[in-house]
């Protein structure tokens, strides 16, 4: 029974993250037939983060409140029904839409999985090999996204990988409900509807800030929108502190092990996630890569941080180690594509991926490890809620962020800042996550 219910909840995953990296290698093309204005490339990029990012800890605390089962069904199968709409789509607007609302159905799949996972594997070695398997599928996933996407876009059109998402969604429903046992908290609380509201607006208002600032920081839009960030943020912080039962409990920011896991997240999503989202579309611009090409490099660095994932749990370090160690390979690995912009050196980029790719595998491995390992048992969802909440902040943000410094400065110079920036951060992470004391 564990096998099936591990099986299930590990296919998770690996779905939400193909859906995910789908418009990395077909960017432009699906810009160009959605006639995308100067900001619409990144929304299409971003808009599904937005969604993961702004309800993932309310589905987490709905799973571990209903029936992480319930929760899981009824985000995959309305995830199936936005890859439609993602595949029928006329405009950027009704694209961006259907994509934030896989977001949301992504974050509840996500949130309910990772806590059938804390539940079935409740300790000790079989879930630290449960968890890198479930890491491990989010390192397949970018892996399948691109390839899928490049090869669906070479054959027919990049329409029709939603079509193939959507039937994929499909059989996950049937095969969650006909196999998994439900399971919920022993104390449920009640829903905090102010902190939902809050953390969903400030996300969206700081990711939408970051996103149109591409077209002028000084804007009234981008002023206003960074501004009611900091005060929805704010808000949510303050009134959190006074709740009994709050959407976060800002308690569990005192233990390191959290604190770093949930702190390497958002660095993750940011550098990471964010550089290899943009990537391929400023290697298609200025080097004349298709989007084949560019998904098959890519699987240079998906295929090793999935392998690296898997055999993560074997390394005899602890989980925040590893972590470290990860972040390290990393900022590595980066530091091989400094140069990406000006010329293509097809050696020196697939060297940088590999390296980053393995690091990244070990990040994924050990950072779901610390995700449910640094919270009480009757709240894991809340704990891989919050973990993944801020890699796809980071995520939205970071992918945001490098759209707009390749925007302002050019794919020569731009994407040479870029990758600098997160070299840094990576590396600094990982000096942060070595010290890091349980």
């Amino acid at each position: 029974m564990r096998q099936g219910t591990l099986a299930v909840a590990s296919s998770v995953p690996l779905l939400v993250l193909t859906n995910f990296t789908l418009p990395m290698a077909t960017l432009p093309q699906t810009a160009a037939s959605l006639g995308a204005g100067p900001t619409g490339p990144v929304w299409i990029l971003g808009s599904i983060a937005l969604g993961l990012a702004s309800l993932l800890l309310v589905a987490g605390g709905l799973a571990d409140d209903h029936g992480r089962r319930r929760v899981l069904v009824a985000g995959t199968s309305v995830m199936g029904a936005a890859e439609i709409v993602a595949a029928l789509s006329p405009d950027v607007p009704v694209f961006v839409l259907a994509r934030l609302v896989q977001g949301g159905a992504g974050a509840a799949m996500l949130a309910a999985s990772l806590g059938i996972v804390g539940h079935a594997y409740p300790s000790g070695a079989r879930r630290v090999r449960a968890t890198a398997l479930y890491g491990a599928m989010i390192g397949l996933g970018t892996a399948v996204g691109p390839l899928l996407s490049g090869v669906l876009a070479a054959v027919a059109s990049w329409r029709s990988a939603y079509w193939v998402m959507a039937a994929g969604a499909l059989v996950l429903a049937v095969a969650a409900a006909r196999t998994l046992e439900e399971s919920r908290s022993a104390a449920p609380r009640r829903f905090d509807v102010p902190g939902v509201v809050l953390l969903s607006l400030g996300v969206a208002a700081l990711v939408a800030g970051v996103t149109e600032g591409r077209a002028g920081w000084t804007r009234p839009v981008v002023v206003v929108a960074f501004v009611l960030a900091v005060v929805l943020v704010g808000a949510f912080v303050a009134i959190e502190r006074r709740r009994a039962e709050p959407l976060l409990d800002l308690e569990l920011f005192r233990r390191p092990l959290f604190l770093v896991a949930t702190g390497g997240a958002l660095v993750v999503g940011a550098a990471v996630v964010g550089l290899l989202s943009y990537l391929p579309t400023v290697l298609q611009v200025a080097h004349g890569l298709t989007p084949l090409d560019t998904a098959l490099l890519f699987c240079v660095w998906s295929g090793l941080s999935f392998v690296a994932s898997l055999l993560g749990g074997l390394v005899p370090l602890r989980a925040a180690a590893r972590l470290a160690l990860g972040l390290g390979l990393s900022a590595l690995g980066f530091a091989g594509l400094l140069g990406v912009g000006f010329s293509l050196s097809l050696p020196l980029v697939a060297g940088g991926l590999a390296v980053s790719g393995v690091g990244s595998g070990l990040i994924n491995s050990s950072i779901t490890h610390l995700a449910i390992e640094s919270v009480p048992a009757h709240r894991v969802s809340m704990g891989s809620g919050a973990n993944n909440t801020a890699r796809y902040i980071g995520s939205s943000l970071g992918a945001a962020g490098i759209a707009a410094v390749v925007g302002s400065l050019g794919p020569g110079q731009g994407a040479t800042v870029a990758v600098a920036g997160c070299v840094v951060l990576t590396g600094v992470t990982a000096l942060a996550a070595l010290l890091v004391r349980a």
